[in-house]
């Protein structure tokens, strides 16, 4: 197959790196091709922190996933997660030369463009601007305004911020393991398109993406993302509880959390009692489940509370952005027995744990359908979608260029009449290929960094 048939999605997780190679098939579902996995060494809390050994896992899972499929990865769309990523509201507007033309895709961009301009933080960088809502002269809570005049243009921005050396990190390792950044996506939204429908995105939800190292929040209302953030604590905190809370090895804690784990201690008897070998001849360990569910449920609140303090922050509680669809779960974390109910306890709000299983072919593998790969999916997807809008670019420009070739041959017999009307449509070919570098201007940026680097 054809590397352009073919997209990547890479997720580097903090306990996991999870490759998946998918395609579109013909009923616009996302048919899995491999998959590969590795366990995650070198990242902290969503951050690169030993780039040799980030370098090493992302192979391993590169390789595998090839293995799987029988194809070759070169270029892979990657998520962007961590406690140093922030999201802030901003407001701008563009006066139009021309109010008596409509209001056309260069308009936006050029707006678009004027946010990224934005003065950040020393050391800080804008990864993704989203459009809200548009104002055309004074006229607000328009959703689209191309094709409308007007002769000022002006929206509200969701602007998403992270460390710049974070994220040239994680370009670093891309390219060290011989790989091309396609682009990068934040990981919420990422696994907001996998377990979110459109219906909910509409209705107001908040996404809580239960990671190992990070909790993913993700808000949307009438359609629009309105908020993120990212909460320094995920699932490897909990182990890490179980693990000091019982006086047990990592691995033993995680087993547990697995197995016998539950965020609400209430289900458990006093006599339910689980054995756990001593190391090196030492006496088993014996540990009630009724203890191990009151330490997992303090810190699972914990949790809970910070991100129901997100949603606060939206503004949750006014009438207006209230959030009729309440809460979607997912992530490796949001398999915790109970969590569901206790979600429920805490916020009041309707909760459902989301699968990816919505936009997968039927005949997927069932693994893949569980929340554990909803950001892997969801950056699949996104890989799709930009591959796809880079083919339908390169085709247009292809055509354009056909076009003006085959009119500056007849304009060779005809005179000069035609070669003006070649020369005025030469122009055109231009404004399509900037507006894709436009759609991609960050990634790119990124890229030209990394190349000069070395």
């Amino acid at each position: 197959m054809e590397p352009g048939k073919y997209s990547v999605g890479l997720d580097i997780g903090t306990t996991k790196i999870v490759a998946i190679i998918g395609k579109e098939n013909e009923y616009g579902k996302i048919e899995v091709l491999g998959i590969g996995k590795s366990k995650s060494l070198g990242v902290h809390r969503g951050v690169v922190n030993n780039i040799t050994q980030t370098i090493k896992s992302i192979q391993q899972a590169v390789e595998e996933a090839e293995a799987a499929s029988g194809l070759k990865i070169s270029s892979v769309v990657v998520g962007i997660a961590g406690q140093h990523i922030r999201s802030l509201q901003h407001s701008d507007y563009i006066t139009r030369p021309d109010s008596e033309q409509v209001i056309n895709e260069d308009d936006v961009d050029i707006l678009v463009n004027q946010v990224y301009k934005l003065i950040m933080l020393p050391g800080e960088e804008i990864i993704h601007v989203l459009p809200q809502e548009y104002k055309v002269d004074g006229q607000a809570e328009i959703k689209e305004p191309i094709g409308m005049y007007g002769g000022r243009l002006e929206a509200n921005f969701h602007v998403v911020v992270g460390q710049v050396s974070s994220i040239k990190n994680v370009g670093r390792c891309i390219k060290s393991a011989g790989l091309d950044l396609g682009s990068i996506t934040l990981e919420p939204l990422a696994s907001a398109n996998a377990v979110l429908s459109q219906e909910e995105k509409e209705a107001g939800i908040a996404l809580i993406d239960i990671g190992g190292g990070t909790t993913d929040v993700a808000i949307f209302k009438d359609g629009i993302i309105r908020h993120t953030a990212v909460i320094p604590f995920g699932g490897n905190v909990i182990t890490e509880d179980i693990r000091e809370g019982c006086s047990i090895i990592e691995k033993q804690a995680e087993l547990l959390k697995i197995k016998f784990g539950s965020a609400w201690p209430g289900e458990n008897k006093d006599n339910e009692i689980v054995s756990i070998p001593g190391l090196r001849g030492r006496e088993p360990k014996e540990i009630t489940l009724k203890n191990l569910s009151k330490i997992i449920h303090a810190r699972v609140v914990e949790i809970i509370e910070q991100v129901y303090m997100e949603i606060k922050n939206y503004g949750h509680e006014d009438q207006k952005k209230k959030l009729i669809g309440g809460i979607v779960l997912t992530g490796g974390g949001s398999q915790l027995k109970h969590l569901k109910q206790l979600v429920e306890y805490i916020t009041g709000m309707d909760t459902r744990i989301g699968y990816p299983n919505e936009h997968l072919a039927g005949d997927s593998d069932q693994d893949i359908a569980s929340p554990l790969y909803a950001t892997g999916v969801g950056l699949l997807m996104n890989a799709i979608e930009t591959n796809a809008k880079n083919k339908a670019v390169a085709l247009e420009a292809k055509e354009e260029a056909e076009e003006i070739a085959a009119v500056e041959n007849v304009s060779a017999g005809e005179g000069d009449y035609k070669q003006e009307e070649a020369n005025e449509a030469a122009p055109k070919k231009e404004v399509k290929i900037e507006r894709k570098s436009i759609f991609e201007k960050w990634s790119d940026k990124l890229k030209d960094f990394l190349d000069n680097a070395e």
